[in-house]
């Protein structure tokens, strides 16, 4: 019975180390370049599975105090903190904001919702004149030409303290009505598309005057995944009912979707990056929907010389995605390393877009 023991022991190990083995393979996947290894590069989803499970056998251990093989999941932990921590930061809120901060609200607004009015209001359009940010960048920005739906002069009015505003139609697909806005306390002294292949997405580049300096700004809205209504319920099936055969077709599809979308927005992320590298100012903020999680090619390459603003001074998973049982953090702002971000939040207090906004303060770092 000792020997059986020790073998169980040994299998459970064998287990912990694969594993173990599987999280750190999605904690550094955002290495691989999706144009080379599309399949490969969206392993970083399967990130908090895997950590997860590291941290069911870590507990395992301690409980039945076997200290040496708690030794493989907390290795394991270690070699992926830095992953560990910006896919779930934890960060206390503070009271206590610099003078001159400002603040960035980020927010995919879903076309206001389809444009629709309750009661005359739109519930979006009253929570972007409620939020009190100096900065709103918009995706999936539309209004109507109807009078019964929200028309551009309702945002204006609504709108009125943001003196300032840009509008732009992004995508080199035929017909594409896919809009970004940036509204603004700010003096917005120039605007420009970045040039990158999409037919329906894109990126603005901003130039806003803040007292004495200038901060570029670049909002953004990168190759959604391209999961049309049906393949999000094979994914709820599979969640609620997970046969063999079911998962194994339904996850065949979904990774060969993902891995097209991830190969998309790669060249995406590296002009950004770009754009960031050739920015004529100091100072520097990126925002928007990345349509990819905190663990991904996508994140690295855009933050890789900046700073995530809710990594730094937000808490909790920050799922910004809210449809479909898509559980993610997709909407970011990042920051550039001489500005400090505070209290940054993704705000689950509306629900009438598929994502819910994410804002934080930000002023220069002393």
């Amino acid at each position: 019975m000792k020997h059986l023991g020790y073998f169980v022991v040994f299998l459970i190990l064998a287990a912990n180390v694969l594993f173990t083995g599987l999280l750190l393979f999605a904690a550094y996947s955002p290495y691989n370049n999706p144009e080379l290894h599309p399949v490969q590069s969206c392993f970083g989803l399967t990130f908090p599975i895997f950590a997860l499970v590291n941290g069911g056998f870590l507990i395992f251990w301690l409980i039945i105090q076997r200290f040496k093989q708690a030794l493989v999941p907390l290795a394991g932990f270690l070699l992926c903190f830095p992953q560990l921590h910006t896919y779930c930061p934890i960060n206390w809120h503070t009271d206590n904001l610099p003078e001159g901060s400002f603040k960035v609200l980020s927010y995919n607004i879903m076309g206001f919702d389809g444009t629709i009015k309750k009661d005359g209001q739109n519930p979006i359009l009253n929570y972007l004149k409620d939020s009190e940010a100096d900065i709103l960048c918009l995706q999936e920005y539309a209004t109507s030409t109807a009078k019964k739906f929200l028309m551009q002069k309702d945002v204006e009015k609504a709108l009125k303290d943001y003196p300032y505003h840009r509008i732009h139609t992004v995508g080199e697909g035929k017909g594409s009505t896919n809009k970004m806005a940036c509204y603004s306390k700010f003096p917005i002294l120039s605007a420009h598309t970045l040039k990158y292949k999409s037919d329906y997405n894109g990126s603005v580049v901003y130039e806003i005057k803040i007292g004495e300096d200038t901060l570029t700004l670049i909002n953004n809205h990168l190759e959604s995944n391209k999961l049309t209504k049906e393949d999000k319920v094979v994914y709820e099936s599979m969640l609620k009912d997970p046969q063999k055969e079911k998962v194994k077709s339904g996850a065949r599809l979904l990774v060969r979707k993902l891995a097209e979308a991830s190969a998309i927005r790669a060249p995406q992320a590296d002009s950004i990056a770009n754009a960031i590298a050739h920015s004529k100012h100091p100072y520097i903020i990126v925002c928007g929907d990345f349509n990819d999680t905190p663990i991904s090619y996508t994140h690295r390459v855009i933050s890789q010389d900046m700073d995530d603003a809710f990594t730094q001074s937000g808490c909790g998973l920050g799922i910004s995605y809210n449809q479909n049982k898509f559980y993610f953090r997709i909407d970011n702002i990042l920051v550039s390393p001489n500005l400090q971000s505070f209290n940054c939040t993704v705000d689950r207090s509306i629900k009438e877009s598929d994502h819910y906004p994410i804002w934080c303060y930000i002023a220069p770092r002393k």
